[in-house]
């Protein structure tokens, strides 16, 4: 054997290279004739007993037997949580990715210039300045993390950094009961404890209420706190709502704020030329987490936050001990560095598939996937509102529609789980996979369309599985 983990003979690796794209590819190309979803229970024993250090013939088998027990989100009924289908292009740029093994977290070599270039591109679609900066992430969580500790230590003069938080300033920020969960694990993270996140009511459209917000912000301020951040909410998780942008960038700059912006997935919006509108303020924000790896299909994973001021966030993380030295030239230069806008050093070239996909597919291409979900879930909305067995909970007009099938006589209580009976149903015949929410107090099935694959017929095999299984009860 070879005294490295090369193979010995490397055109039979070629072969066996050959081989496992090909399956790859059959996966890909056949993904909508197999179940959506299948329990993953048969890889348990292989697991349990595994066959380490027993060869590419081993390794290849158990790597085949993983590609049909994904958690569905390639498939064009995968309708449960935002996630993107990923293209089969993505495949090619991953395997040049995985190639170069490239390091990202800095230096001076070809992947950080394709994240420079990456980031570059994102400004510029959101109106955030030239002047701005940004680091791609594992996804929107991190990205929050990453930009609400800009928030924080500029909003402390960057003391937090040496001296903590608890001793500085009780620190508040803001955001609507409708946020993502990531917000409070941020605030958690991040030292400031999620009860200094204020979670503000919503309107009827499930937005921040702005009175609220205001009100809010006012009597803190009274009581002796500091607040420093609003965190809106660009599609909600729910409902897809979306904060009044412009209107509470207003408010931020009343109050000297910093405006954080969630657009994890409704970022993808700024594709569309019909629906860009829908993020008007957008380009006001001091910080946007969104992710690449949603709406916009790019393959997991690949999260973003951007910054306005470039000088603010490199202030927050930039360290600069003698083994990452800036010496002009040669490898060890070409200075900021990723590991300057964010917290790790060691990160891998998410970038090459973010701008192999813009590449291939073009901004207009993927603003039109956009534009067909939101078709599809508008579809999806008359469905239910001509069908007498299915009520509408919540439609915002966007690509998330929530409802439930409905029975004569039946308690609240037996709806709900009816409905849930319903949804898991769906997901083990895998014919679909919807998940559940609750909208006003109800068990809602929600629906959420971020797939290029999906279709209208799609839409349908749904409404006509949901009315089969609701008649199979007794």
């Amino acid at each position: 054997m070879s005294d490295t983990l090369d193979p010995d003979d490397w055109s039979q690796f070629r072969k066996r290279a050959h081989a496992m794209l090909d399956a790859a590819i059959d996966q890909m190309e056949t993904v909508q004739d197999g179940p959506v979803w299948q329990a993953p229970d048969e890889i348990d024993p292989v697991l349990a007993e595994p066959s380490f250090g027993n060869g590419a013939t081993a390794n290849d088998a158990f790597l085949k037997s993983l590609l049909p027990l994904s958690v569905g989100n390639t498939h064009p009924r995968f309708f449960g949580w935002v996630h993107g289908a990923g293209t089969p292009s993505g495949l090619i740029s991953e395997m040049i990715g995985a190639t170069m093994n490239a390091n990202c977290g800095g230096r001076n070599h070809a992947a950080i210039r394709v994240e420079r270039a990456v980031v570059r591109w994102a400004l510029d679609l959101f109106g955030l300045p030239d002047a701005g900066s940004g680091v791609l992430t594992t996804g929107t969580s991190m990205a929050t993390i990453v930009a609400l500790k800009v928030a924080r230590d500029h909003a402390l003069g960057f003391a937090s950094r040496t001296a903590g938080v608890t001793a500085i300033a009780p620190l508040v920020g803001y955001t609507s009961r409708a946020a993502h969960s990531c917000m409070d694990r941020a605030f958690d993270m991040l030292g400031l404890g999620s009860d200094a996140l204020r979670k503000i009511p919503t309107d009827a459209e499930g937005r921040i209420d702005i009175h609220e917000l205001s009100t809010t912000i006012a009597a803190d301020i009274k009581a002796g706190r500091k607040p420093f951040a609003i965190c809106a909410t660009a599609g909600t998780v729910n409902a897809g709502a979306i904060d009044p942008l412009d209107t509470i960038a207003d408010v931020a700059d009343k109050h000297g704020l910093w405006l954080h912006v969630d657009a994890a997935f409704a970022s993808a919006l700024q594709l569309s030329q019909t629906h860009r509108r829908r993020l008007k303020g957008i380009e006001r924000a001091s910080s946007i987490a969104f992710d690449f790896h949603k709406w916009m299909q790019v393959n997991y994973d690949a999260g973003c936050a951007l910054i306005r001021d470039e000088d603010i966030h490199r202030r927050t993380f930039s360290d600069r001990p003698d083994y990452l030295a800036d010496i002009g030239r040669g490898l060890g230069s070409n200075m900021p560095w990723p590991v300057d806008y964010g917290p790790e050093l060691s990160r891998g070239f998410r970038a090459l598939k973010v701008w192999s996909q813009l590449i291939e597919h073009g901004p207009d291409r993927l603003g039109a996937i956009v534009d067909r979900n939101i078709d599809q879930a508008a579809y999806l909305a008359d469905r239910v509102k001509a069908s007498p067995e299915l009520q509408l909970l919540s439609y915002r007009g966007l690509n998330i529609c929530c409802f439930r099938h409905v029975m004569n006589e039946a308690s609240e209580a037996e709806l709900d789980q009816h409905n849930q009976d319903i949804v898991i149903a769906l997901q083990e015949r895998g014919i679909a996979a919807p998940s559940t929410t609750r909208i006003d107090g109800k068990l809602a099935i929600r629906v959420n369309i971020t797939n290029h694959r999906t279709r209208r017929e799609d839409i349908d095999i749904l409404v006509a599985a949901i009315e089969q299984i609701a008649s199979e009860k007794p």
